[in-house]
């Protein structure tokens, strides 16, 4: 995938419009120290191993890097660790530019032994190879010591290593990246930004978001999509809850948040109808316009069947 200016700048958590680097230009010390060791990084041209969760910002991370160093008028590419065949590594040689890899640990035999290759002729004048730029959710050294991750390439790759913090730990940042993703979804959708209640923002500020940036961005443009704050968290405070006790960090999906928006919002309608007929479920049924049957199945599902009966 090759980014030019506009698109490095987004991947880099930078509005465009205006030129505030959301990301990076965060309250957080976490974040303010990360900043200042990716300006670092981008004065030179070693190999950089980025570790976080997933939906941290790796890949912004590593764009951010390539944008502020010398060869950020060159491509910067990005490729998936398990789908990048060793023989596409051969042929970035020459090209320069910078090479980020998604998920290294899963890089197969051949493009591990491409890479060592690389890396190996670096230092050389007479040769031009992009610069590694690697990114991994989970640690390598079991990898390694099970013989699945080249020894060799590890240490070649490791021995420059930035760590991102994931968002349950910089929360001062929560609010900044909420309203940009808000703001950025309304523009997607032209609509207006949305303005949302005390209840809502401290819900995205007390939630533990496993999934990181991208699961606050999904909810974002989830609540955007919907054009219904009330009728989006409905949906998307189920959800949250249902991946918070899981804790695997599984992301949320605008498909995912919209369906339990959806099964939240006819609950609300079933249960308002019910009321106003005092809980007389063939006229319920009837005011709703579906069948007896239908009403009691929807009953079950969202635990009421004995209510009414």
């Amino acid at each position: 995938m090759n980014l030019d200016n506009t698109e490095f700048l987004a991947a880099s958590g930078t509005a465009v419009n205006g030129g505030a680097r959301v990301w990076l230009e965060s309250v957080s010390a976490g974040m303010r120290t990360v900043e200042a060791v990716i300006r670092e990084l981008s004065q030179n041209d070693v190999p950089v191993l980025v570790v976080a969760e997933h939906g941290s910002g790796k890949k912004a991370a590593a764009a951010r890097i390539h944008a502020l160093s010398r060869r950020a008028a060159e491509p910067f590419e990005v490729y998936q660790g398990r789908e990048v065949a060793a023989e596409t590594l051969a042929a970035r040689e020459g090209e320069g530019g910078s090479v980020y890899l998604q998920d290294v640990g899963d890089l197969t035999a051949a493009a591990q032994k491409e890479m060592v290759r690389q890396i190996g002729l670096g230092g050389a004048a007479e040769h031009q190879v992009p610069r590694y730029i690697c990114g991994t959710s989970r640690e390598l050294e079991p990898e390694v010591k099970a013989g699945r991750f080249r020894e060799d390439l590890y240490y070649g790759i490791s021995g420059v290593c930035l760590r991102l913090p994931p968002l349950r730990q910089r929360k001062e940042d929560i609010s900044i990246l909420r309203d940009w993703f808000l703001s950025d979804a309304a523009r997607d959708f032209c609509r207006a930004v949305p303005r949302l209640s005390a209840d809502t923002q401290n819900f995205f500020l007390e939630y533990s978001w496993p999934g990181n940036i991208r699961e606050l961005k999904d909810a974002a443009r989830a609540i955007v999509a919907l054009g219904d704050e009330t009728l989006a968290m409905g949906g998307l405070r189920s959800l949250m809850r249902r991946v918070d006790r899981h804790g695997n960090g599984e992301k949320i999906s605008l498909k995912d948040a919209a369906r339990a928006a959806s099964r939240e919002a006819e609950r609300e309608i079933i249960l308002q109808a019910l009321t106003r007929t005092r809980w007389n479920r063939r006229r319920a049924a009837q005011e709703l316009q579906i069948s007896y049957k239908a009403l009691l199945y929807k009953l079950k599902q969202i635990g009421y069947e004995e209510y009414g009966a």
